[in-house]
């Protein structure tokens, strides 16, 4: 699904949302604030006889290696930010991190835009860019890799307003690929369970794909 597309579909074919670019190297604070500094890791566990790693929540049996049928070692939390330094000192007052994601450029420039645009409840503001994770899939495909290209909306909207709106963008973005030919029984949505969600997440919806490998979002 092209790229152009999604923007087409969500920034000029909408009025009530604007498109931005924000920085890739942000501040620790930035990351602190949001939660990601202490949350934003994976539970892995390696295998102690063929040496493979392994996400926990991947895992049917926590103890035993999905693979050769070895022990596996205590989980240990990984966190999935790339740190990096700004300036000529290495030293942790110049510390910063790759964007994970690229909301938190959104929620970081949320009054400058207000300033500058005055745009008003509700509206959204929608950005394409790289993402960097510290982790990588090889299997499906290479279906996750450490570099990506992410799309992103962030809409904002009155507490009272958010469940019916959550619902409206669900129903939007799913029917948005049917104009593409996709096919119904090869599309489904997922809600998360409250143990699957983000740490700031109070709901999510994965809109999954019928992969000659299985379901995946």
């Amino acid at each position: 699904m092209s790229s152009r597309a999604w923007w087409k579909s969500v920034v000029y074919e909408r009025d009530d949302i604007l498109g931005m670019d924000a920085a890739i190297l942000m501040h620790p604070k930035v990351w602190e604030a949001s939660g990601h500094v202490d949350n934003f890791f994976d539970l892995k566990s390696d295998c102690k006889s063929c040496k493979k790693r392994f996400k926990v929540a991947d895992l049917k049996d926590p103890g035993k290696c999905p693979e050769c049928k070895g022990e596996l070692t205590e989980a240990r939390p990984f966190n999935l930010m790339f740190k990096t330094h700004q300036g000529p000192v290495e030293d942790n007052e110049n510390l910063v991190y790759l964007r994970p994601e690229t909301a938190q450029g959104m929620f970081v420039n949320f009054l400058n835009i207000l300033d500058s645009r005055h745009p008003k409840l509700p509206f959204g503001l929608a950005q394409i860019g790289k993402a960097f994770r510290n982790e990588i899939t090889p299997g499906n495909f290479i279906f996750r890799t450490r570099e990506f290209e992410q799309m992103e909306i962030e809409y904002f909207v009155r507490p009272s307003e958010a469940d019916k709106k959550l619902e409206e963008w669900i129903d939007s973005r799913f029917n948005w690929y049917f104009e593409f030919g996709n096919k119904k029984d090869n599309l489904r949505k997922r809600p998360h369970p409250k143990d699957e969600l983000a740490h700031y997440a109070k709901a999510c919806t994965d809109i999954e794909y019928n992969f000659p490998f299985g379901w995946s979002d």
